[in-house]
């Protein structure tokens, strides 16, 4: 059974740092939520009316046909609405700046100029801030100003070029992995700055996230391999390639297992649990390398004792053995899996329109100031009024005035 979440909620080990958050998709606001899940208070700058994109984004809503997205990505996080193309919408989000810690944003690189907001300006009216940019090419190089997605972000750096099967066209991941990635990197560098303003340099300092580099950063070998040798990975499917075996197989009940058993130890184990002890001493399969020569044998053979068996079957035996084995999962195993649902790996969050609404949890899993998910993602400008009267000194007048001029 999925868990709701706790009434007795840690307040998380960024609990006392200020957030601001300008931009939309992605690869910024995914930052923004892993922030806001280890408990700093993030504030996210949204247009008026329309919101972030991430709104109306996904092909599945809720019955009032609101995105289902949204309560994810913007878990945890306070909504205000700024115009900030306008003056004042300029000058309230440089009056947030200057008590915030970080400021994070997402535009093509040159935007924050065109609307005033210089890192330089901004950084002299709060030595202390860090200024996390995601973009899709960084922000100097000959591509900086080139508009740039996830998705084409992923092709660039090579990623597409090495999803799928090698006889048909690349393909995509599943999910939008290098926006994600960015997310990830941007976080990393503003916990870093954090660190290094507490402990070295006692002001903030500018962290520069590239879509593509965050992509370089995870393709594993793929560039001393062709730099020092000329060898070019290529798809390669579902396969490890001369690797083995370590592939999906089907099974009776018309299910996959994945069988990771590609090293010596547990190739032999792997033989004797399918009752074909004589491989270990073939010399088709007795090696590591002569294991990746033979993949595609080897393979078959192990898909000919697979078929025979239940998905359940197969996965106790390889528990049993201790070869690693898992189902191929859709997300109705997922959320069902009562592995995840033990760790709180899939939790049920309150939802105003639905009740509640299952997610994933908040990672990675501390000890003593675990992160958490206090909300769902709000609605649009929630926080306004209450951000400028309690942070900002704006009386209700002033306030009347900007939405009339409809700067919130």
């Amino acid at each position: 059974m999925v868990k709701k979440l706790s009434s007795s909620l840690s307040r998380g080990p960024l609990a006392n740092f200020k957030v601001i958050e300008i931009g939309s998709f992605i690869a910024g606001p995914f930052c923004g939520q892993l922030l806001a899940d280890l408990g700093a208070e993030v504030i996210k700058i949204e247009p008026p009316k329309s919101g972030d994109t991430m709104r109306t984004w996904g092909s599945s809503r809720t019955p009032k046909g609101d995105s289902l997205w949204w309560p994810v990505i913007g878990r945890n996080k306070k909504s205000m609405t700024l115009d900030l193309r306008s003056k004042k919408g300029q000058e309230i989000l440089k009056k947030l700046v200057a008590e915030s810690d970080v400021l994070l944003e997402n535009f093509r690189p040159g935007t924050l100029n065109e609307w005033n907001l210089s890192v330089e300006s901004l950084s002299e009216l709060n030595k202390n801030l860090i200024i996390a940019q995601v973009s899709g090419y960084g922000q100097t190089g000959p591509y900086s100003r080139k508009p740039g997605f996830g998705s084409v972000a992923e092709s660039i750096s090579g990623l597409r070029d090495l999803t799928g099967y090698p006889d048909l066209p690349p393909t995509r991941v599943g999910i939008s992995i290098g926006d994600s990635l960015a997310g990830l990197f941007a976080t990393v560098g503003v916990l870093a700055s954090l660190v290094a303003r507490e402990k070295e340099l006692g002001c903030g300092q500018i962290v520069d996230v590239a879509i593509t580099e965050s992509i370089l950063a995870v393709m594993e070998s793929i560039i001393p391999e062709y730099t020092a040798n000329g060898a070019v990975r290529e798809r390669s499917g579902p396969i490890l390639p001369k690797l083995a075996p370590s592939n999906i197989y089907p099974t009776i009940d018309g299910n996959y297992v994945l069988i990771a058993a590609n090293a010596d130890k547990l190739f032999k184990k792997l033989a004797r649990a399918i009752q074909k002890p004589e491989l270990i001493e073939d010399i088709r399969y007795s090696t590591h390398l002569s294991r990746g020569e033979n993949q595609a044998e080897l393979d078959k053979v192990i898909e000919n004792w697979t078929i025979t068996k239940s998905t359940t079957e197969i996965l106790n035996l390889m528990t049993q053995e201790g070869i690693p084995a898992g189902p191929v999962n859709d997300v109705s195993d997922v959320v069902a899996d009562p592995h995840f649902l033990e760790r709180e790996a899939i939790v049920q969050v309150p939802h105003e329109e639905l009740g509640h609404i299952t997610m994933q949890g908040a990672f990675p899993k501390l000890s003593k100031t675990p992160a958490t998910i206090r909300w769902a993602g709000v609605k649009l400008g929630e926080h306004t009024d209450i951000i400028l009267r309690e942070r900002l000194g704006y009386t209700h007048a002033a306030i009347k005035s900007l939405r009339d001029d409809k700067i919130i």
